[in-house]
């Protein structure tokens, strides 16, 4: 059986522990931002379902609004390009939340962290970039003379 003192001398040191902290202070700001930018897609995902259901429920002999309807497919690529892009970023999300818990794991078990983390933050990154990707495309066909009429 161990002892405490056999106990205190696993544990990472205070200067350990602040050493990892501010190496998890870029991953943590990043974290946030990916939660503050799912709940933009979320909100734009929601938007063009509620755009959706409007068009779903003109009637068929509304001759003033009918031309609506031939905006569905458009809606529907849009809301494909935002599921995606909604994929990445919370991708993204759990990629940054594994390096905050990689670095305090490696820290207990007093292993080098330097290089996994690295990579995750790289492949974090990476994710979120392709998340910024299908946002932009999304963006770029969100707006049709259609929204601008109604």
């Amino acid at each position: 059986m161990q002892t405490v003192n056999d106990l205190l001398a696993l544990a990472p040191s205070v200067d350990q522990l602040g050493r990892i902290i501010s190496d998890v202070a870029a991953p943590a700001f990043l974290l946030g931002a990916v939660a503050a930018f799912i709940s933009v897609l979320i909100s734009r995902i929601n938007r063009v379902i509620d755009r959706s259901q409007f068009i779903h429920g003109i009637p068929e002999d509304d001759v003033r609004r009918s031309f609506l309807k031939a905006d569905l497919p458009r809606l529907r690529l849009r809301a494909k390009i935002l599921n995606r892009s909604l994929l990445w970023a919370v991708v993204a999300a759990i990629l940054t939340a594994l390096i905050i818990i990689v670095a305090f794991v490696s820290a207990l078990l007093h292993m080098a962290h330097e290089y996994g983390v690295a990579m995750l933050f790289m492949a974090a990154l990476l994710t979120f970039c392709a998340s910024l990707v299908d946002l932009a495309r999304e963006a770029r066909i969100s707006l049709h003379d259609n929204d601008l009429r109604v």
